[in-house]
């Protein structure tokens, strides 16, 4: 998912899940040939079939990199990390390697860059994933969607299909989970210690349904729910996030005297300025600013942006919405993630049908949430052939005990997601944490004193533990 550490990304048809017999994974290999790769890592590949469910067929290789233990000969083991996205994994490594120094007392910690990523037989896209129209996505007239479905599926075609080639319908979880266990074997560990982030929780979803006996000890933090059929089932924890979020920012505004809408009705503020956003665009500069783009620069999960949103929102209400008009930092997704991201979430592309969803989250989150429909369409309308691994129930056994820790403010990955997988999983243990996504790698200081003594004495937190702010 997108609002991860250091940039990193980074979410209902029934399609057959994938057949393959546990023990497959066996017949990719053994062994890594280690390299130093620069920045401190150990690089390396294994090599899988491109369809697992033939595993005769095609192969490629997998790219995988280590951030070897600080002392060899004490380390406790090998810890398998996936930082989210669905994106490349070694180049984040990289620059991310200062948040893994703690882990390094104790583990190798190792990544792959995912099935068409990068170094594991990565997919060049001929050109850009379409953007939305001036990067406005947040109930867009029905015309520029249906522009932007045209474009999305003619690059979902030409990247997903023609540039894929052998992996062309193989990029999504269920095959991810299989690559997973071959490395596993190929590093000669009898069990996977993994911590998985953000879409890292989906790879560790798959990977327990069809490998429960072979997890070690998995952390996972930020869970993205995918066992939930009910698209407006998975909408709703989204949509209610977001606009606690929104009362929470107002009532800071409330106790705030440097706030720029202190002393004001903060909600009603707000809905004034897209009410008039939507009768007639703002002026920003020599432009305007309509409804769509302000709604879709404006995410109040963030404590941080508090004091310029509410500046923004000020002036956009006096009559002046430039700071509307500027475009969002940061970089963007990249080009495959969409395609990938499709197959485990064939989010439904019908205008009428989102536009449905939309009205009906209006009425039960009607400043912010409602917003939750769009952000999966923007991934996934008019893409080709997905749903190769479909949301679907959790149904384990044999799996020894996971910790899994959320955050209350996160509309991204909603705790509810967590509460639920850990429901399903059984065995595992929830830390609530008031906090946003991605809690480990921001350095959440309760929750990696948490994880380090369950990655490395298997303790848990005490039932009913909690984390505060950080």
């Amino acid at each position: 998912m997108r609002r991860t550490f250091a940039g990193v990304v980074g979410a209902v048809g029934l399609v057959a899940a994938l057949a393959v017999a546990p023990g497959v994974a066996q017949a990719a290999g053994t062994g890594v040939s280690w390299v130093d790769c620069g920045d401190g890592l150990q690089c390396g590949e294994v090599t899988v079939p491109a369809d697992w469910g033939r595993p005769r067929g095609a192969r490629v290789s997998l790219g995988v990199a280590r951030l070897p233990a600080q002392d060899q000969a004490t380390k406790k083991g090998v810890l398998f990390v996936n930082l989210g996205g669905p994106a490349q994994q070694i180049s984040v490594l990289r620059v991310a390697k200062g948040a893994f120094t703690d882990l390094t007392r104790w583990f190798d910690v190792v990544v792959s860059d995912p099935r068409g990523f990068e170094a594991s037989a990565g997919i060049a896209c001929p050109y850009p994933a379409p953007l939305p129209e001036n990067l406005e996505w947040a109930s867009p007239d029905r015309a520029t969607y249906e522009r932007y479905r045209t474009a999305n599926h003619r690059f979902g075609v030409d990247c997903g299909r023609v540039a894929a080639g052998p992996l062309a319908g193989h990029l999504d979880s269920g095959q991810v989970a299989h690559d997973m266990d071959a490395i596993r074997v190929a590093l000669g560990q009898e069990r996977l210690n993994y911590y998985g982030n953000s879409y890292g929780t989906v790879f560790a979803q798959a990977y327990a349904r069809l490998f429960p006996t072979r997890i070690g000890r998995m952390y996972l933090d930020s869970v993205l729910d995918h066992t939930r059929r009910s698209w407006t089932d998975w909408l709703l924890p989204r949509a209610r996030t977001m606009e606690r979020n929104m009362v929470r920012f107002a009532q800071w505004c409330d106790a705030d005297a440097a706030c720029a809408l202190h002393g004001r009705d903060v909600l009603k503020t707000w809905d004034e300025v897209l009410a008039r956003a939507a009768r007639e665009p703002i002026p920003a500069g020599d432009r305007t600013v309509n409804a769509s783009r302000i709604a879709s620069r404006t995410n109040p999960a963030y404590e941080e942006e508090w004091a310029a949103l509410a500046l923004a929102i000020a002036e956009a209400h006096a009559g002046d919405a430039t700071r509307f008009a500027e475009q969002p930092a940061g970089g963007r997704d990249p080009d495959l993630s969409r395609i990938a991201f499709c197959a485990d979430f064939p989010y439904p592309s019908d205008y009428r049908v989102l536009k449905s969803w939309e009205d009906g989250l209006r009425r039960v989150t009607p400043h912010i949430g409602w917003v939750a429909t769009w952000p999966m369409a923007y991934h996934c309308a008019g893409l080709p052939d997905t749903g190769t691994y479909p949301p679907h129930r959790l149904r384990v056994s044999g799996l020894g005990p996971v910790l899994v820790a959320s955050g209350e403010h996160d509309s991204t990955t909603p705790p509810e997601d967590a509460r639920r997988v850990v429901a399903q999983l059984g065995n595992a243990r929830y830390l609530p944490v008031q906090g946003g996504h991605a809690l480990y790698l921001s350095g959440h200081p309760c929750v990696r004193e948490h994880v380090h003594r369950y990655l490395v004495d298997g303790v848990l937190p005490p039932d009913g533990t909690a984390c505060g702010v950080a």
